[in-house]
């Protein structure tokens, strides 16, 4: 079956290098006429596995589906078992990050064998990237994938991320120790989160792994703007859309319409950097 970095890789190169993101918020919620409860996440939720059958990586917000519970939670245990039957890659936007013990319970609940393990899950290093073994670990030992935030679009993140210590930013030290794990593999599983409408993004030419690009469409970042970005090579940009073709919703015709029109732009960057 190969390593996540593997199977990202034939999936983008098959599909196109496009993640699309099923972020139910409640303003969409009740765009879409439905109710702010796990039977409207439900709803919403199919509406997209529907659409977005084909693509290469789906991305749920799992803040979303929690904010309803347990039974939210049931709901997203569902729409990650029919994106997965629909042969999508799924990729559980968590942000995780702890450390010991409690490190390894997220690691058992997002990347082990729980109903909730997807085939890569976001996480965050700020607790320092050794804090990040157990789950590195645990992905490993299942095939799966850990996208590890690195370089944020939010303004509060760059008093951190660009920080400077031993002459390189808090962010590239993280894309450097991401390279580290990735090291000696042909497609490396761990990638890292740099956001879309950066202007000075870490170098990730020698991060032998994926970069998930957020903040595409209604954040700002443009397809065309992304060549190149961080020194990445071709076919190592992976970016992400959600509110710009969620908005289109809900039907699941409009829906899958406004994801092809992304896919069709951002094509290009399979072939070029």
């Amino acid at each position: 079956m190969g390593g996540f970095g593997e199977r990202l890789a034939a999936a983008m190169a098959d599909r196109g290098p496009l993640c699309l993101g099923i972020d139910p918020h409640p303003e969409l919620l009740r765009a879409w006429g439905l109710g702010v409860d796990a039977d409207g996440l439900a709803r919403f939720a199919e509406a997209c596995v529907t659409a977005f059958e084909g693509f290469a990586v789906v991305k749920p917000q799992v803040a979303f589906f929690e904010a309803c519970g347990s039974a939210g939670f049931a709901v997203l245990e569902r729409t990650i078992a029919a994106l997965g039957a629909a042969g999508v890659l799924v990729l559980a936007d968590a942000k995780r990050g702890d450390i010991g013990s409690t490190m390894a319970a997220y690691a058992a609940a997002w990347a082990g064998e729980s109903p909730l393990a997807a085939d890569a899950v976001t996480a965050s290093p700020y607790l320092g990237f050794g804090s990040l073994q157990p789950l590195l670990d645990t992905a490993r030992q299942h095939d799966r994938g850990v996208f590890v935030l690195a370089a944020t679009s939010n303004p509060e993140g760059a008093s951190v991320q660009g920080a400077r210590r031993g002459g390189r930013t808090v962010a590239q030290s993280i894309v450097d120790a991401a390279a580290a794990v990735n090291a000696g593999q042909r497609a490396g599983s761990v990638g890292v989160v740099v956001g879309a409408t950066l202007t000075d993004p870490p170098d990730v030419s020698a991060l032998n792994g994926p970069v998930l690009v957020p903040g595409v469409g209604a954040q700002g970042g443009r397809p065309e703007a992304l060549g190149g970005l961080g020194g990445a090579l071709p076919g190592q940009l992976l970016p992400a859309v959600s509110r710009e073709v969620l908005r289109a919703g809900p039907a699941p015709v409009a829906l899958r319409d406004a994801a092809e029109r992304i896919r069709e732009a951002v094509g290009y960057l399979q072939d070029r950097s």
